[in-house]
């Protein structure tokens, strides 16, 4: 089955059902499904009008709304591959991808989109147009959105029909451009089958219906937004809500009280600190209750995970805090919690199942079109700290060097324009390589535990796996972010970034005058205190493995400063470069 099959048969199961919802003027606008068809049948000819060619791209650079969906099935519809690019990126990152891809069209959020565009039009040849969902240009090659229809007219029903009919559900469907750790991004080949296919095994899984209520805000040009606010919802005819943006994510989940929610680490690391600074706030009695119903949440929580009764008191704690706690962050609807994209802290895992909110774990990459192990919140199906069990309909083993391969009917169809990194993916047996490192146990559930080339071989041959260690010094309260370091050196260290809400209390109980994170950095007692946590760490490590020196970084590592890919995974070679005084000041004798 194609997608244009999958979105037909929903709109005629539901076509009067909400698909969209977004914000205009402080009200929620809707969307039906019947409507969404509509707007992706006229912008897929007014696309044809504008001179998109069968197999050419469509490069979509903005913000997470209904015409970015429209845009990117549009292409979809008229022959061509969406690829999209991460609001985020440089002039020279947007020339990449589109000139990779041989876009014919770019479709941009509003004039500061535009202009990373615009200065590179002549290294562009394939380039023909640019739409803005926003705003509009002098520029005749520009075309604002309300101008799509009008450009719609020229095209018939008939030649649109033609380009849907000359689609196989092999052929290439979209473009995921990986987030590029090291180097310059691939192009990922996803094709029809592989998001039909994975899209209706997640609602399988999932139980899920029409019924069901996402918030969409994570980048779409991440495989994983994809596949959960647009492709899933297309297979099922469930509501995605768009979020305002990160930063008013809070409110509107309260607005919104999705059923199901997906968060990457990050994100639950900035709810869970918001949550510890509130609760610091807290008169003594309600701290007591509320550590008290912590133990009860942890306690219930494994206890569910193995098939076993929840402490008699559960159920008392729940209607106490957690469902207060649910309340006030949106999720009293929701009834499946999941983090992906990167591994995340037992620390933050174990902090929302004390509070009711037990988190599932997806493993999964771009080239597997997402998932490839899901954990479900049932029994046997979830435990903390592992990424569950293959998908169901999928195979997950380990190669050499303990390395994760995944085959399957959601393996993508090849890296565009480099055969030569395809072939080192994609193994003559179809199996998948992801470059990852993990074990699975004698359940089949599998833990992940670093990347193949991120392993850090100190001076002395041992391997040590910077993600195992990061995760164990996010532990510590103060600590925000946290980078290993020790690739042939004779020891490991680490670069941290702190906390700026629980500077001050750690501080404080430190005998420190350390407000922030550059006093911090200089005060004896400060460090002389953190350096006791660290110990504490070390004692749980292989001694090769211990944190002999840590540098506190007076800011947080950004996207803007190239540190982090929009996903906020490290880039650890910018890292490396950007500190690397600091780094060598923890070596120098």
């Amino acid at each position: 089955m194609t997608v244009m099959e999958m979105l037909r048969k929903t709109v005629a199961a539901h076509g009067n059902h909400p698909a969209l919802k977004h914000k205009r003027n402080g009200d929620w606008e809707t969307l039906t499904w019947q409507d969404y068809e509509t707007h992706i049948r006229m912008a897929a000819k007014a696309f044809i009008a504008l001179g998109l060619e069968r197999g050419k791209a469509v490069s979509i650079l903005g913000r997470n709304c209904p015409a970015w969906f429209i845009s990117n099935v549009a292409a979809i519809y008229a022959g061509a591959i969406p690829g999209g690019i991460y609001t985020t990126s440089t002039s020279e990152q947007c020339h990449f991808i589109a000139a990779h891809s041989e876009a014919n069209i770019v479709v941009v959020e509003n004039a500061e989109q535009l202009a990373k565009f615009v200065p590179l039009w002549d290294r562009l040849p394939d380039l023909k147009a640019i739409v803005m969902m926003e705003g509009e240009d002098a520029d005749e090659r520009v075309h604002a959105w309300k101008d799509l229809p009008g450009l719609a007219a020229d095209i018939t029903d008939e030649a649109l029909e033609a380009r849907i009919k000359n689609q196989s559900p092999d052929d290439c469907c979209t473009l995921i451009y990986t987030s590029g750790t090291t180097g310059n991004p691939k192009g990922v080949m996803i094709t029809h089958h592989n998001i039909v296919w994975t899209a209706r095994r997640i609602i399988e899984l999932c139980e899920a219906d029409h019924q069901d209520q996402l918030i969409s805000y994570l980048p779409l040009s991440h495989i994983a937004e994809q596949m959960v606010s647009l492709m899933v919802p297309m297979a099922l005819g469930c509501t995605s809500w768009f979020a305002e943006s990160l930063d008013l994510l809070g409110d509107n989940l309260r607005e919104v009280r999705p059923t199901i929610f997906v968060g990457v680490p990050r994100v639950w690391e900035k709810i869970q600190a918001k949550m510890v600074e509130a609760g610091a706030q807290n008169p003594p009695l309600k701290k007591k209750i509320a550590a008290w119903a912590r133990k009860q949440g942890l306690a219930g929580g494994y206890a569910h995970q193995v098939g076993k009764p929840k402490p008699a008191l559960y159920s008392l704690a729940d209607k106490l805090v957690f469902s207060k706690v649910r309340e006030r962050l949106g999720l009293d609807r929701c009834r499946l919690f999941f983090s992906t994209a990167a591994p995340i802290a037992v620390d933050t895992l174990e902090f929302f199942m004390s509070l009711g909110i037990p988190i599932a774990e997806i493993y999964g990459m771009s080239e597997c079109t997402g998932p490839a192990t899901v954990s479900l919140l049932k029994p046997h199906c979830y435990r903390t700290g592992w990424a569950g069990p293959a998908m169901e309909g999928t195979e997950l083993a380990l190669g050499e060097f303990n390395e994760i391969m995944m085959r399957g009917p959601h393996v993508f169809k090849g890296y565009y324009k480099n055969e030569a990194a395809t072939r080192e993916t994609i193994d003559t047996e179809g199996w998948l390589h992801s470059g990852d490192v993990g074990e699975i146990d004698a359940a089949g559930f599998l833990k992940v535990t670093d990347r193949m080339k991120e392993l850090i071989i100190t001076a002395g041959g041992e391997n040590v796996p910077p993600q195992v260690l990061e995760s164990k010094m996010k532990a510590i309260p103060v600590i925000n972010q946290v980078v290993v370091v020790g690739d042939r050196r004779k020891y490991v260290s680490a670069l941290l970034t702190l906390d700026p809400a629980k500077i001050p209390l750690f501080a404080k109980e430190a005998g420190s005058r350390a407000g922030d994170a550059a006093a911090a950095a200089e005060c004896e007692a400060f460090r002389a205190s953190l350096q006791e946590q660290v110990s504490g760490v070390n004692t749980t490590l292989p001694r090769s493995w211990t944190i002999k020196k840590f540098e506190i970084l007076p800011q947080e590592l950004s996207i803007a400063r190239d540190e982090l890919t929009p996903t906020m995974k490290l880039k650890r070679r910018v890292i490396l470069a950007n500190y690397a005084e600091e780094i060598e000041g923890m070596y120098a004798e």
